[in-house]
């Protein structure tokens, strides 16, 4: 479609644009109204912004009700601003510049997709949508007939275009996609016939079997794999990501170097075989302590809200003067409530944190400060048999190229523990900033409220106005005198 827009200015969905397609969507004795009176947006449920040369959605989010949405013949691409759009239920992107997509999670109530001649190369990012009965992707750039296998999660799918794609010259095209998508009714506008559909299952036989396996097989990894993501994202809530084994121990001598070589020196190595589960020992009781708070700061917040919605529903069913009264003083009672609840939580868990792992004592740093001193008296006592000619004879050639300069060693030594330190100290600033921010988020929710409790305010005032100035209009009678 780009060469029809050469000389011609993309646009972006803007509010002229959008309440020119509210006008045009609306009856014609409605278009006064609509030009003198804005609509209300949320009434409407169907839209049109066909060659209007768009190149970006954008600022559809008023449109809350929305089951209808025409993009088609235009400019547009990136799928993108249409979240908030979760009663959408037809959807035409055809004839546009739409290389991926994406965008399409929360319109989890769509039946009809069309993405017709546009730049798609891949089937994917679908997964949401289990409600799509219509789907055409035809005239695109899909080149491996295998991705049709993707819409085999779609459960509800009866209709598929693919035609025009450069896969569709493959022989026995048809005869794949029918095999791999049973439940098709109609495949590129033409009817699949259940004769087809059986002499398919007699062919496929064990085949058909396999195919089943290996798709339950990569499903199996997919939910492996979600569930590790998951965890991890629960850990990361938690601010204990990681702490829950070796990672924090093994990514401290990640970058030893040439301190790597000291583990042969005598006594090192009983070193390490008590250093390292002293240490993750620690570091598993933060992640134990971390997740039980988090779980404490859900059951606040969660009890919090719950509470919330429970007054905003009795909210609504009282009179004004009731609301009134609950915005002025019950619903204030009930943030400050949760605020000092909120913070007595999180001072604990900081204050705690701090005496678990503080900044200059903490039981991870002894430990490797003593592992440290350990090390340096080991190396001062083989430095002390060097200089007394007194070293062993199988006393690895490696060391002792090390050992022949004194002040090499021990700047190694110190080097790698300084390292080590540091990401220590690092990952307490981590979890302290994360704790911090989630205090932060807080205070900003509640300033979030005052705000909207004053716009609230205004347009009540805005709206009493235009009540009381419509009244003085319609009361005012003009009389006009007939000429004598």
């Amino acid at each position: 479609m780009t060469q029809f827009f050469n000389n011609i200015e993309p646009n972006v969905i803007d509010d002229e644009i959008l309440q020119k397609a509210i006008e045009e969507k609306c009856p014609e004795d409605l278009g006064d109204i609509a030009r003198k009176e804005s609509i209300n947006v949320k009434v409407v449920t169907e839209i049109q912004f066909s060659f209007k040369n768009i190149l970006q959605i954008a600022n559809l989010w008023p449109l809350e009700n929305l089951t209808k949405l025409q993009l088609d013949n235009n400019v547009i691409e990136k799928i993108e601003g249409l979240e908030s759009l979760v009663h959408l239920v037809w959807l035409d992107l055809s004839f546009n510049n739409i290389e991926v997509i994406e965008g399409l999670d929360t319109l989890v109530k769509l039946q009809d997709l069309s993405l017709y001649n546009n730049r798609i190369s891949t089937i994917e990012h679908m997964d949401t949508l289990q409600e799509l009965q219509i789907f055409s992707i035809g005239k695109n750039n899909l080149t491996f007939l295998e991705d049709v296998i993707y819409l085999r999660r779609l459960k509800s799918l009866q209709t598929l275009n693919l035609s025009g794609n450069p896969f569709c010259s493959e022989e026995h095209y048809r005869l794949f996609v029918v095999a791999h998508l049973p439940n098709l009714v109609y495949l590129d506008f033409k009817l699949v016939r259940n004769s087809t559909v059986r002499f398919l299952h007699s062919l496929t036989g064990k085949s058909g079997s396999s195919i089943l396996q290996k798709e339950a097989q990569v499903l199996a990894l997919q939910e492996v794999e979600d569930a590790k993501q998951k965890e991890l994202e629960h850990q990361q809530a938690a601010f204990v990501e990681y702490l829950n084994g070796p990672f924090l121990f093994d990514s401290l001598h990640e970058e030893d170097g040439e301190a790597t070589k000291l583990v042969s020196l005598p006594g090192v190595e009983e070193l390490l075989q008590a250093y390292p589960s002293w240490f993750v020992s620690v570091c598993e009781s933060l992640y134990n302590y971390g997740l039980e708070e988090y779980e404490k700061r859900e059951a606040e917040v969660s009890k919090f809200y719950k509470r919330f919605h429970e007054i905003l529903a009795v909210k609504q069913e009282e009179s004004k003067r009731i609301i009134s009264d609950f915005e002025s003083r019950n619903e204030r009672e009930l943030l400050q409530d949760f605020k000092r609840s909120i913070d007595v939580i999180a001072s604990t868990f900081t204050e705690n944190i701090q005496g678990i792992y503080p900044f200059h004592s903490s039981q991870c740093r002894d430990l490797e400060n003593q592992h440290f001193e350990k090390v340096m008296e080991i190396v001062q006592a083989i430095l002390k048999k060097i200089s007394l000619f007194q070293l062993e004879e199988d006393f690895p050639d490696d060391l002792r190229t090390l050992f022949e300069d004194k002040i090499t060693v021990v700047n190694i030594i110190s080097v790698s523990h300084s390292i080590r330190l540091r990401k220590i100290d690092k990952r307490e600033s981590d979890m302290l900033s994360n704790t911090y921010q989630f205090t932060a988020w807080f205070q900003s929710v509640q300033a979030f409220q005052t705000e909207s409790d004053r716009n609230r305010a205004c347009i009540e005032k805005i709206i009493c106005l235009t009540n009381t100035l419509q009244k003085e209009l319609d009361s005012t009678a003009v009389v006009l005198k007939p000429k004598e």
